[in-house]
């Protein structure tokens, strides 16, 4: 299991997704690798997965706070962020 700067956010290897946890919330958001080779337009190791979300970190957590909002969900409950989920947040970032 890769870890970043916040023991919460790791690379889990048995899913193949960066699982992370927002703000106020319990439960854990995941983003599939999938989704980031559509985001980055190649298929990336685990380590540029995490490269990527630092490098985005704030765009990924407004993601998943819009989600966890538009969705009404629990505070416990784990959920994943699609591809679309996200180039939502990062054109919004730019």
């Amino acid at each position: 299991m890769l870890v970043i700067g916040d023991p919460r956010t790791k690379w889990r290897h048995e899913i193949d997704a960066l699982a992370f946890q927002p703000e106020g919330h319990r439960g854990s958001c995941v983003v599939h690798r999938l989704a980031f080779r559509t985001l980055m337009r190649f298929v990336p190791t685990p380590d540029a997965c995490l490269a990527y979300f630092t490098a985005h970190e704030s765009a990924f957590r407004a993601s998943a706070e819009a989600k966890i909002s538009r969705r009404r969900l629990q505070p416990g409950t784990n959920f994943h962020l699609t591809s679309r989920d996200l180039a939502r947040a990062l054109t919004v970032a730019k």
